[in-house]
């Protein structure tokens, strides 16, 4: 099984058994999660900024306006921090200390760089409409090219990156054990709603399917 190289920025060091640097572990984490969180720095002023992305292979896409302060800083090669985390359960202790919640995180380093190239611009921008909802790219208007021209896109390549995850049970000092308090975890998930329709949507125009029956991978 392919690893990353555990470096001095990705090894876990707190609990480092929820360490996890097999790529399948972190590409499928990447591949469920939808919002990520890009930490920079700009003239000693730490940003970090919520954006949705795509995993591209053994790449990370990131996408917006070009007038975006975040997007054009990035692609000026400076360090980014990019991380992702799904809440799987809350975790719920005898004692308030060992109170905890479940879950899988990623952290990416790295510098990211400007896609360019129309061809390899508009691929990009399929697979991160892809990675939002398959089957939705196929049946709407690509991009025209002042459209193009208003978006950057971002690759920033997954060759430093781990995991964390943490599953089970409370675990709780051994004494607590004795306590008649109910502990366990309430597990949590992120669940797709019916579709509402957009007022002015022409009459008779059902939901597709891939938005009837939504699920998330």
């Amino acid at each position: 099984m392919e690893k990353f190289d555990s470096t001095e920025r990705t090894r876990v060091r707190r609990l480092p058994k929820r360490g996890a640097y097999e790529r399948d572990v972190v590409y499928a984490i990447l591949d469920e999660g939808f919002i990520c969180h890009v930490g920079f720095v700009v003239e000693g002023q730490p940003y970090v900024i919520p954006t949705g992305y795509a995993r591209a292979g053994d790449t990370l896409l990131i996408h917006g306006s070009a007038a975006s302060r975040m997007l054009r800083v990035l692609q000026g090669g400076v360090d980014v921090c990019v991380t992702v985390t799904l809440l799987d359960g809350l975790v719920l202790a005898r004692s308030a200390f060992h109170h905890s919640m479940n879950y899988r995180s990623v952290v990416v380093f790295g510098k990211a760089v400007a896609l360019e190239e129309p061809e390899k611009k508009i691929e990009a921008l399929r697979a991160l409409s892809e990675h939002i909802i398959q089957g939705r790219w196929d049946e709407v208007r690509e991009p025209n090219k002042k459209e193009m021209d208003q978006t950057l896109v971002l690759s920033l390549p997954l060759e430093e990156a781990s995991a964390k995850i943490r599953t089970g049970p409370p675990l709780d000092d051994e004494e607590d054990y004795e306590l008649q308090v109910w502990a366990g975890v309430v597990p949590l998930k992120l669940e797709a709603g019916e579709p509402v329709a957009d007022p002015r949507l022409k009459p008779g125009t059902e939901p597709p399917s891939y938005a009837r029956d939504y699920r998330r991978r």
